[in-house]
Parts: structure tokens; sequence; C-alpha cells
């Protein structure tokens, strides 16, 4: 177990500052409220399995909730570049993919289930939301938009249930034991295209047309 003094970074009788104990302890946060949820983690057991002292983590993060809103922040999807295609189809392809790819990450699928727990902290909760659901939700509402604006799917489709459709997809599958199928963003963005008005794919999973 390291010291105070150099959790601290104060270069006393020699020591130098131990720049890894931020990340050892967020990785260690991070496994501990994905499989144990937010009210049984524990900050003492985060900071025994970081190699650090309870002491140094409450520096850092004075309470758990502190701690859980800084893992939040590590999955930051804000700044996620937005799908970027002359063809929104494409796009919302692209985009699903990129979602996958994020949702698959070990502790993602575990850390949904901890932000749904009674007792996870409000504001914990609210940051989830803003910095990982609601950047995400927000790019694909941007695609179907453009989608509007070409008049290549319905004017009067309902995109905010179309939104919900393409990634709730992904996680009524892993809820119901379903295996995702390694073309799962392709054909759920068919589905959702074809529910909003707009045409079959047209040469493959990249285009599609106006009905």
């Amino acid at each position: 177990m390291y010291s105070n003094d150099a959790d601290e970074g104060v270069a006393r009788a020699g020591r130098t500052r131990d720049s890894t104990i931020d990340v050892r302890v967020l990785t260690a946060a991070r496994r501990h409220l994905s499989q144990y949820g937010y009210e049984g983690m524990s900050l003492a057991a985060v900071a025994q399995e970081a190699g650090t002292t309870r002491q140094a983590l409450y520096r850092r993060w004075p309470t758990k909730a502190d701690l859980a809103a800084a893992v939040v922040a590590t999955m930051d999807d804000r700044a996620t570049p937005a799908a970027t295609s002359l063809d929104p189809f494409a796009a919302l392809v692209a985009e699903l993919k990129n979602f996958a790819r994020a949702v698959s990450m070990p502790g993602r699928m575990s850390l949904v289930g901890a932000m749904l727990q009674d007792g996870a902290d409000p504001g914990v909760v609210a940051r989830y939301r803003a910095h990982v659901i609601a950047p995400r939700r927000q790019r694909i509402a941007a695609i179907l938009r453009e989608a509007q604006r070409l008049d290549l799917i319905d004017r009067d489709a309902d995109l905010t249930v179309a939104v919900t459709m393409c990634t709730g997809s992904w996680y009524g599958r892993a809820l119901a034991g379903d295996k995702v199928p390694p073309n799962w963003p392709s054909r759920t963005a068919a589905l959702v295209w074809r529910a909003v008005g707009g045409g079959a794919p047209v040469g493959g999973p990249g285009r599609a047309e106006r009905r």
C-alpha cells in the first residue's frame, strides 16, 4: 500500500509524486460501481484495490457521489464525433456502430443497471444522463431531422420514439439474454428508417432511398 505522502505527491525525503493513483482509483471504482452498483460500492474497498489509503482517496473525492461522478466523467460521450455523411441513413448506421462499440466496453452495461438503482445518487444519475445518454440521443435525432429536411423520411415521423428504438433495442436484447448479432447496427438502422417512412436500403446497408 502506498503512503499518504506519495499519494499526495509531496516531495518529502526524496519521495516523488505517484502519477498513477487517479487512474488506479478510477479503474477500481468503475469496476466496483459496475459490479456492485452505487449502493454496494465501498470507498474502503476501492482504496484497497487501488493500492492507496482511504485518506488519500477522500482528499480527492470526499464522498461516494463525488467518486461515482468522476467515473461517469471518464465515459463522457459528449466529445464523440458526430457521424458525418451526405447520406443520413449511412450516418445512422455509423452512429449505431459507435454506440455498439461503446456499450460493449467492459462494465458499461452493468453501469446502466447501477444508474437505475433506487439508491443511486440523483446527482450522479443526472450527470450520467447528461454526459452519456443525452449526447447520443441528440446525435441520432439530428441525423433523423436531416433526413426529414431532405424529404427522405416522413415529415411527421415520431422522432422521439425512433431515437429510443435505436438504442433501446440493444438494451432489450441484453435484458432478454439474446446475443446481439454482428450486423445489429445496419439491421436496427434499416428497421427504424422504414418505421419513419424511409425506403429500403439500396446497394447494401450504407444507403437508403425514399419510398
